[in-house]
């Protein structure tokens, strides 16, 4: 592999870093809040699965009729 001297490495990284595309302030507060309703669903989702698993294994641990 070359071996590049400092200087042109900070050139080639500015020139890297002027290619990105950054997200609008919008885009990143869409982004955030589509997180936040993924996190509540997922935890209902869990909490729900919990109490069904933990309701099947009291059921046979305990017994059915008991």
């Amino acid at each position: 592999m070359a071996k590049t001297n400092p200087f042109d490495f900070i050139q080639q990284v500015r020139s890297e870093a002027a290619k990105v595309t950054w997200p609008t302030r919008k885009e990143t507060m869409i982004t955030t809040a589509m997180v936040f309703v993924m996190v509540v669903l997922a935890s209902i989702f869990f909490l729900v699965v919990d109490q069904v698993i933990g309701w099947g294994v009291r059921s046979v641990l305990l017994g059915f009729g008991s």
